[in-house]
Order: C-alpha cells, then sequence, then structure tokens
C-alpha cells in the first residue's frame, strides 16, 4: 500500500502507479468536504467518470450517484458444476446453445419473462424502477456488453466452474441518470463547494432525493443478481442437455453500490465502483481477462481499504486504443495455444481481447493484505457481451 498525504485526507493506494486522470479523480474525492478518513484504491484501478474504477469512497451522510455508476449491482456469479472434465466438442455445442438461450449485446428476450424473475413489484419511492419494469422484464437474464461475459472455467479443486458477469442492464443506467441529473440540479442550487466538472454531484441521505435514489438503487442491485440468477438457469439447463451433471448454490457478489457499513467506530455510506466487498472470510470473485485466471477469494477483512479488494484485473488501455494498437494475429494465438474457445475474430472485439488488460497475478499479488486465494479458475470457453 502506498499513501498520498498532499490532500485533505489521504489516498491509500494498492497499486505502483496510475494514469493522470485516474489520480486527478482521487485527490478530487479526497477533498470533498463530507469524504469520511481516507480513500482506498484497488490494484485494478483506471479512469472512471467522477470517481475513477476500483475505487472506494467513504463518506458522512451523501451518497454520490456517479461514485456508484451506471451499472448499479454490476458483478459476478459462480457456480461449481460436479464435472471434472468435458470433451472440446460437447462444449462447443454448449456453448453455442448458451448463445442461443442468453441474449447479448443490445439484444433483449423477444418474449417477455415471468414477473418471479423480477425483484417484485413493490416499487421503491422514486419512479423509475416503475416507469422503466415494462422494458426490464424482456432484460431479465440477459448479459449485455462490454466487458461482461459467461465463461466455462477448469478449478484448481479439479471441478469445472461457470462465471458470469453482468448487471443490471438499462435499467441501472436510467436510475444512475436520473438521479446524477437531480443532484446536480440540486448542488447547483446549494452553491455545492464540490465543482460541477468534477462530476461528484450529491444528495443527502436524509433529503426525500437521497432517500429516493438509495430505495431505487438497491432494487437495482437486486435486479442486477436476478438477472444473473436467471442467466445461471439457461446455462444449467444447456449443460443438463448434454451432461448428467449437478450444481452447487451459486456464489453472487456485486461490485458497483453504495451500502451503510460501520468503519472507524462510525456508521458511513462506502460507495465500491468496481470494488468488491472483502469482509474476514467472505468470498469474492475476481474475474481476469479471457485468456487469464480468474480467482475465488476470502477476504481479511482489513480496515485500512474498508474490507474492501478488487473487482477485476482492470484495463490498461482504453477500448478505442486496445482496437488501434493490440495486434489481432498476436492475440488470437495467446488464447489458441491454451486451448481457450473465444469469439475473437476481428479488430472491433480487441478491446475486449487479453492484451488490453493489466496482469491479473500481478493485480492478485497487490491485494495479497485484503484476500486470500481460495481457487483459481483457468478459462476453458467464453461468450462475450
Amino acid at each position: 500500500m502506498r499513501v498520498c498525504t498532499t490532500e485533505k485526507i489521504p489516498i491509500k493506494m494498492w497499486l505502483e502507479d496510475i494514469e493522470e486522470g485516474a489520480m486527478g479523480q482521487l485527490r478530487n474525492l479526497a477533498n470533498l468536504p463530507f469524504a469520511f478518513k481516507h480513500i482506498a484504491v484497488m490494484p485494478d484501478s483506471h479512469l472512471g467518470y467522477g470517481m475513477p474504477i476500483g475505487g472506494v469512497l467513504a463518506t458522512k451522510g451523501m451518497i454520490i450517484p456517479n461514485a456508484v455508476g451506471v451499472d448499479i449491482g454490476c458483478g459476478m456469479c459462480v457456480m461449481r458444476t460436479s464435472l471434472e472434465s468435458l470433451e472440446r466438442e460437447k462444449l462447443k455445442k454448449i456453448l453455442g446453445e448458451i448463445k442461443a438461450a442468453v441474449p447479448v449485446g443490445f439484444n433483449h428476450h423477444k418474449d417477455r419473462q415471468d414477473d418471479a424473475c423480477m425483484p417484485g413489484r413493490s416499487f421503491p419511492k422514486g419512479v423509475v424502477c416503475e416507469r422503466e419494469y415494462r422494458s426490464a422484464i424482456f432484460q431479465v437474464g440477459t448479459l449485455g456488453g462490454g466487458n461482461h461475459f459467461i465463461e466455462v472455467q477448469k478449478g484448481s479443486d479439479g471441478a469445472l466452474w461457470i462465471m458470469v458477469h453482468s448487471g443490471s442492464r438499462n435499467l441501472g443506467k436510467q436510475v444512475a441518470d436520473h438521479y446524477n441529473r437531480i443532484a446536480i440540479r440540486l448542488n447547483a442550487k446549494w452553491h455545492s463547494p464540490v465543482p460541477p466538472e468534477h462530476q461528484l454531484a450529491y444528495l443527502p441521505e436524509e433529503s426525500e432525493e437521497g432517500r429516493a435514489y438509495i430505495e431505487e438503487m438497491n432494487y437495482c442491485v437486486e435486479f442486477a443478481f436476478k438477472n444473473r440468477k436467471l442467466m445461471m438457469e439457461r446455462i444449467g439447463e444447456c449443460f443438463l442437455r448434454h451432461t448428467g451433471c449437478s450444481f452447487e448454490p451459486l456464489i453472487n457478489i456485486a461490485h458497483n453500490y453504495a451500502r451503510k457499513e460501520h468503519h472507524f467506530g462510525e456508521d458511513v455510506w462506502v460507495h465500491r465502483k468496481g470494488a468488491t466487498s472483502a469482509k474476514k472470510g467472505e468470498v469474492g470473485i475476481i474475474p481476469g481477462s479471457q485468456g487469464a485466471s480468474s480467482y475465488l477469494v476470502r477476504g481479511k477483512g482489513n480496515p485500512e481499504s474498508f474490507e474492501s479488494c478488487s473487482h477485476g484485473a482492470g484495463r490498461k488501455m482504453g477500448r478505442k486504443q486496445a482496437e488501434r494498437t493490440l495486434d489481432l494475429k498476436e492475440e488470437i494465438r495467446k488464447m489458441d495455444e491454451q486451448g481457450i474457445l473465444h469469439g475473437i475474430r476481428s479488430a472491433h472485439e480487441l478491446d475486449e481481447a487479453p492484451g488490453a488488460y493489466k496482469d491479473i497475478a500481478e493485480v492478485i499479488k497487490h491485494q495479497s493484505d485484503l484476500v486470500d486465494i481460495w481457487v483459481e479458475l483457468s478459462p476453458l470457453g467464453v461468450v462475450k457481451g
């Protein structure tokens, strides 16, 4: 851990270097009048909107929509199977069926899904979740795009695992944008000391708008879980058509949310934007790129990180930069040599190539005081958003 002490409160960083833009955002966070104790920066951190991805911010009495982000509740699910191996051709067939069962990218289900797949119709105080319910019920059980994925993996425990990374689809974005606009308007009315160009407009937790955001945010976190859960059920059905396997209960974690927690003797709002809760003994999921290992970990409950760890490997270059600079043949060769069934076919898909991401082994090493490795997972086949 490195500590920067030039701002109002310290910035504690579990990485050796960070891009200039992200460091500027961290300084803005550290000078917020309601920021608590220190800022924690995970080893996968990189530039975001207002707050870096991989950042952990604790606040007193205030909540910041941009410190949660637009994909509220985005996170991971894993499920252990009873399989120890799978023939390559059978895995190809299963991956093909998964692609047919789970819409990816901007695609939604053609048919309305069952209401039981949703968090429920007891809507929170705000207006967005109720308004968007009719669209969201066609989106539940869909992967989305960007860095979202479905992966079949071989575990260091000898078992095959299934992993899903996805979020709250358009519902979370609508909630985030709605309350960020409200926060911007109110902050201007209050003559907030936080400059608008910092993109850190805030809402008091006890205000009508703050309470509404918290309730709708929590609904989105639950929707994101329901989304991953339904995908896992459909993926399990694809496996059962080709194998006689069984499944252990799924493990779910979110890495984009704010939650009231007790730290350093006070109740504070912990904003994790691309960061995972790592209480003592708590299971975390830290994925690598589609050409590298992922890790199941157990938290050590380190108070200096507000009991948090990284949410993945983290990008080392932007999407456009990856498309411009990475060598398509080389990225394909690296995964083909490992025998990974992947979907990289053109330069347009280089934004999610392994070369666009940090070395996951280094990321894990930098947080050895935050988590212990439980299971290492090696990719066998990938479906990307």
